[in-house]
């Protein structure tokens, strides 16, 4: 167990061995390699890159260059990342044999590895992190020692203020004067509703109970989404801390944290976050001897997607089936095994540590006037920057798309963005310009959700989309109301209808009323918001679905069953290429003969578009 003032003095000591991980001027003749650790660069080899730098600056006799882990630098799509400091050279694409060229070229020799540099979207090689066009206009608080920092090194955390707000907390201020600090601030909750954070917590103050809990929802199951996963795999202890000032805020003393088994990382580095801070006293018993107790332990989920609402997390934690309870009482007056409980998921705890150390004002100073701070998002689907971004409240989607995400590949038309995940909605060009933000979003019938961001091209079938996002929903619905259970299954089926070329005009207003009917009646807000992939999709392109329904036709051909693929013959060589490549035996025809296709074999598959060197087939 560590004293407040042995906390203090690890903070002096160490920021000054760490200061050239944000200061290139740093007084020091050391050199810090930072190896990207998230789940992205280590299915990608990242350890074994980590193990081969260690390896050869020991066999080199190199002593002044630390290799560090660290967690997601957000630009997933340029992994696995190689950053080293203090010159912020940032290489990109790095596999496990390149660790001795760069080794021996940039440590040794001075001279920059140019063809491992990260090159920009016009192809230019890029010398700086801080030049690349994906960071010009981010602002990193939640994500701040994300990339930065080893999380699985308690000190490092400390050094770079690490417990620093929960010091502050539990010798300088009283309970009301954090509550009030978070309600001033304007932080509203990251997992999707956006309710204000500080209001929860004076609602779970308020009430008179011996125990009460503060739980952190980690259960992040939209597809595509990988924000808080981030977050405790690049800064675990961030979210500790913050839970340990919410249970001092509120009068708690457990706290539990509620993660996907699918996250092994994540979950590795919070059990080793959790017993580093058990070793040094900032969890436990009489916290900086103050007399404060509180403590966390973890609890997997087996990811099921309700577990994502609140009152599911509570009955999965409490051992039985993930289903959303009836509200009222809210889990501020009646959570969790009965008691008084406040849930917030990882980036809304992300801040936290922050706004105390900063201010209210300084944190409202950021963002637009009723969405304050900033939003992480992750960042997909067909955009050349694939990763994790964190931007202003009020930041335009063509930013985010265009400025941060590169634009689409290809030179391929944007279409729409998917926001908020099998909850959210379609947004389509025409609301490029929409400022992204809670009540922005909801007026062009979308939402802000947890943070996923799905970029779809010209190619994209609208139709096919909402069947993919109404095929999530009905598998993961915990089947407990009716209009969730029965209607996503009906729209699901309609749907598949109209994909198949088997649907009417009439089943477009089926979908209409289903959509209206399910939104009313479901009983949980995952229920209730199931049906906006379709309603936001039939809103803004309501033309596909009556092409689909009408034409029989799907434009993209993403509709296989829509679709036909045809030779033309007076481009056709008759080679036969197609023909033998054909995995439905579907082409017809004599050797030297222009070929054929038999749309009853046909398959649809594309292989003979593929293979055809003359472009005949269509």
């Amino acid at each position: 167990m560590k004293t407040l003032e042995e906390i203090k003095k690890i903070r002096e000591t160490k920021r000054k061995e760490l200061d050239l991980r944000v200061n290139e001027k740093a007084n020091t003749y050391e050199k810090h390699i930072l190896v990207c650790h998230g789940t992205g660069c280590t299915s990608s080899k990242s350890p074994e890159i980590l193990e081969n730098f260690r390896r050869i600056l020991k066999e080199k006799g190199i002593e002044n260059v630390r290799v560090i882990m660290t967690g997601c630098f957000g630009l997933c799509s340029k992994g696995p990342i190689v950053i080293i400091r203090p010159e912020e050279t940032f290489y990109a694409h790095v596999k496990p044999e390149d660790c001795e060229e760069i080794i021996q070229s940039h440590i040794c020799e001075g001279k920059k590895v140019e063809r491992l540099l990260c090159k920009d979207i016009d192809g230019s090689a890029v010398n700086r992190l801080d030049d690349l066009n994906f960071y010009k206009k981010q602002k990193r608080i939640a994500l701040k020692n994300c990339g930065v920092i080893d999380p699985e090194n308690i000190d490092e955390y400390i050094a770079f203020d690490g417990y620093k707000a929960l010091e502050q907390v539990l010798t300088k201020m009283n309970s009301d004067e954090v509550i009030d600090v978070i309600t001033k601030s304007g932080l509203r909750g990251r997992g999707g509703a956006g309710f204000p954070t500080g209001k929860k917590w004076s609602f779970a103050k308020q009430e008179i109970n011996e125990q009460k809990y503060v739980v952190c929802n980690a259960d992040e199951g939209d597809p595509g989404a990988f924000m808080d996963r981030s977050i405790l795999e690049g800064d675990p202890h961030c979210v500790l801390e913050a839970m340990a000032i919410a249970g001092f805020a509120i009068g708690a003393n457990q706290g539990y944290i509620y993660v996907r088994a699918e996250y092994p990382i994540a979950v590795n580095r919070l059990k080793v976050a959790i017993k580093q801070s058990r070793e040094y006293g900032l969890l436990g018993e009489n916290i900086f001897g103050t007399g404060f107790n509180f403590d966390v332990d973890i609890r997997l989920g087996a990811g099921a997607f309700v577990c994502g609402e609140e009152t599911a997390l509570l009955e999965s934690i409490e051992g039985r089936r993930g289903q959303p309870r009836v509200k009222p009482p809210y889990p501020a007056n009646c959570g969790l095994f009965g008691k008084p409980t406040i849930i917030n998921n990882v980036e809304t705890l992300a801040n936290i540590t922050k706004i105390i150390l900063n201010g209210a004002e300084w944190y409202s100073s950021i963002g637009t006037e009723n969405s304050k701070g900033t939003k992480v998002f992750a960042l997909g689907g067909n955009v050349n920057n694939v990763g994790l971004v964190e931007v202003p409240m009020g930041t335009t989607l063509r930013e985010i798309v265009y400025d941060i995400g590169g634009g689409i590949p290809k030179g391929r038309e944007f279409k729409a963005a998917q926001t908020g995940g099998p909850s959210g909605g379609c947004i389509p060009a025409e609301h490029l310009d929409t400022p992204i933000d809670y009540e922005s979003l909801t007026r062009i019938g979308s939402m802000m959700g947890s943070g996923g961001l799905i970029v779809m091209d010209d190619t994209k079938c609208m139709v096919n989309l909402a069947k993919f996002y109404l095929e999530f929903t009905v598998k993961e619905s915990c089947g407990k109301c009716t209009p969730c259970r029965i209607g996503t299954k009906r729209m699901l089926e309609t749907l598949e209808r109209l994909c198949s070329g088997e649907g009417t005009e009439y089943d477009i207003y089926k979908l209409e009323k289903l959509a209206e009917n399910i939104k009313k009646a479901s009983v949980c807000g995952l229920g209730q918001s199931a049906p906006n992939p379709v309603i936001s999709t039939l809103k803004y392109f309501k033309e596909e679905f009556k092409q689909h329904a009408i034409e029989k036709k799907c434009k993209t051909h993403e509709c296989k069953k829509l679709s036909k693929i045809t030779i033309d013959q007076e481009l056709c060589k008759g080679c036969g290429l197609c023909q033998r490549n054909c995995p439905a035996e579907a082409i017809e025809g004599e050797a030297r003969e222009k070929r054929t296709i038999n749309q009853e074999k046909c398959i649809k598959c594309g292989t003979c578009i593929a293979t055809c060197p003359f472009k005949a087939i269509k």
